[in-house]
């Protein structure tokens, strides 16, 4: 069991580097609260906290350079998307961007309503009628059926 634990310890390892630190813990908590809502404009997927790339040291360093220069929270993100835009943001404000926050639910409920109409129509749609063959296309079938 405490081989299993020694091994799961790198997972859980952050790629901050002992360099980028903050001396006080205060101030590094902020931070790291701050670089958790920071998306990575390299990985895309990863916040700059998580993230190994040059870019998002390079804005780990910043945050904290801005935090130390006495720059509020606020202030820090505000810093940042002015930089980079609001695509680095994990979380956007919805009042600026209400396209992006109700495309998805909008999207769904349209794909959904056609969905329910198209299965609606198909089993209200009458029976198609079968008429019996014609002497020629029975002759015909005859005729492929032997080749």
């Amino acid at each position: 069991m405490l081989l299993a634990l020694f091994l799961l310890v790198p997972l859980a390892a952050q790629a901050i580097q002992p360099d980028e630190i903050l001396p006080d813990p205060a101030m590094e908590a902020r931070a790291r609260s701050i670089t958790r809502e920071l998306r990575c404009v390299v990985c895309q997927s990863e916040s700059i906290d998580e993230s190994n790339a040059d870019i998002a040291r390079d804005l780990r360093l910043m945050v904290r350079e801005r935090l130390v220069a006495g720059d509020s929270d606020e202030q820090v993100l505000d810093y940042v998307v002015d930089r980079y835009g609001e695509f680095v943001l994990f979380r956007p404000p919805f009042w600026r961007n209400p396209t992006l926050w109700l495309a998805g639910p909008v999207l769904f409920l349209v794909g959904a309503g056609l969905a329910f109409g198209f299965v609606r129509r198909r089993a209200n749609a009458p029976a198609p009628v079968q008429r019996p063959l014609s002497p020629e296309e029975k002759a015909r079938v005859e005729e492929i059926s032997r080749s």
